[in-house]
């Protein structure tokens, strides 16, 4: 085993150049959710420069796309993902472009290994992550119907670590349709900008009833465009999490009856939609253990998050409902830059951006490998997997439809209506 993976860490070792080039070319050309063609086109061609054709686009996704490698015989299915958007004004101060290089060279590595090996190995593009939820419609369109575990990295600063866990989350819009009206004879308009003003005071009026982990942070995207016009079009956006996928619904069902009482009183019709449900993450400690291993044995120490911390939210979280994952952080930066910034961008293209890459690219490799020849690791992940993801998700997927497919309200799009909001049951 040990020999197995020193000559997979040979082979990614020989993929350096065009590796770092690939991530250099991501970096070099940041595109937002479901825009990714040249990025998406980077991996492509890297895969084929290899020898190795994938399918794109994968699951109706223009820029996802998969790959497979087969082993010798039958045996467990291993997914790889790869994410490649970037974020607005930034770029990629996410550093997905690592995580998409890392991603590639992991695979790559694993080419000549998978003749000696029972199972079948993939890459999947992963589109849209900021925002988009391209894991989400990946999961809708059958893209992991095959699949027994997923694996993946993800930049950070500070301490690399394992077991990191996520919050549920959701981009909510809400727009006032309103008449307008010269501000001399203001009674001749609706102010769609007071109704706005309303929703937020009633919003911060209600904060105090919903859970303490939940968040709302919202801003103002239209409300007028002169001083002396009655505005008559309203919009903002928030951003929402919670806990676990039913808190969020509980906050968005609070937002609904703020935004519908605002409506009453200015009588500006309101539109209500928001984008896909990201869920709380489960990762997987058995496969994360395995990867912490391996990654000590490359030199880089990892930790156990602390406990108390505030996490983000990934698309990721919906597809450790449906089978084990683990989605673990390496340092490519001191603590105190921050994600989502220039500083972060950065650093995902510096010496040490380059190094993780590269060590990533090993470390994924290596936990593949454990997966598909430790029947015992095996085995435990999915027992663990199936012991901490709640009765909910797994009862609603088994009921009148496969297994296979998640709950309908896991990664669901859908727009309030007059008719109100459904809780979950």
């Amino acid at each position: 085993m040990e020999e197995m993976k020193k000559r997979i860490g040979d082979d990614i070792d020989r993929l350096r150049d065009p590796l770092l080039k690939l991530s250099s070319d991501i970096h070099s050309h940041p595109e937002l959710a479901y825009q990714e063609r040249q990025s998406a086109g980077f991996i492509v061609d890297a895969l084929r420069a290899q020898g190795i054709e994938a399918r794109v686009p994968y699951c109706g996704l223009a820029t996802s796309f998969r790959a497979d490698l087969e082993g010798s015989r039958k045996g467990p299915h291993v997914a790889i993902l790869a994410e490649y958007d970037a974020l607005p004004e930034c770029g990629h101060g996410c550093g997905h472009n690592i995580i998409a290089t890392s991603a590639v060279g992991a695979f790559l590595g694993m080419k000549n290994a998978m003749s000696a090996i029972g199972g079948k190995l993939s890459l999947i593009g992963t589109p849209g992550e900021e925002g988009g939820g391209g894991k989400i419609a990946l999961l809708e369109g059958g893209g992991f119907d095959d699949i027994d575990f997923a694996l993946m990295i993800h930049p950070k600063s500070g301490p690399s670590i394992i077991g990191r866990s996520g919050r549920a989350a959701t981009h909510l819009f809400v727009s006032y349709q309103g008449i307008a009206a010269h501000s001399s004879n203001p009674s001749k308009g609706v102010n769609a900008l007071s109704a706005l003003r309303i929703l937020f005071t009633l919003i911060d009026v209600m904060r105090p009833t919903l859970p303490p982990s939940s968040n709302i942070n919202g801003v103002i995207t239209k409300a007028g465009t002169v001083g002396n016009i009655i505005p008559d079009r309203g919009e903002c956006e928030f951003s929402v999490r919670a806990n676990t996928l039913k808190e969020l619904e509980e906050v968005i069902a609070v937002i609904e009856r703020c935004a519908k009482a605002a409506e009453m009183v200015v009588s500006a019709p309101a539109e209500i939609h928001w984008n896909k449900l990201y869920a709380e993450r489960y990762p997987s400690i058995p496969l994360g253990e395995a990867f912490k291993k391996n990654m000590e044995s490359l030199g880089e120490t990892m930790e156990y998050p602390d406990p108390a911390e505030q996490v983000g939210s990934s698309d990721i979280g919906n597809v450790s409902i449906k089978i084990p994952v683990i989605h673990e952080y390496l340092s490519i930066a001191e603590e105190g830059v921050r994600a989502h910034s220039k500083e972060f961008a950065q650093a995902a293209i510096s010496a040490r951006g380059n190094e993780v890459c590269v060590k990533g690219a090993k470390g994924l490799a290596m936990t593949a490998l454990d997966i598909f020849t430790d029947e015992s690791l095996r085995e435990k992940s999915m027992a663990y997997h199936h012991a901490q993801v709640p009765e909910i998700y797994t009862k609603k997927a088994s009921n009148q439809q496969p297994r296979s497919k998640l709950p309908r309200y896991v990664g669901s799009t859908r727009k309030l209506s007059k008719a109100g909001f459904i809780p979950l049951q």
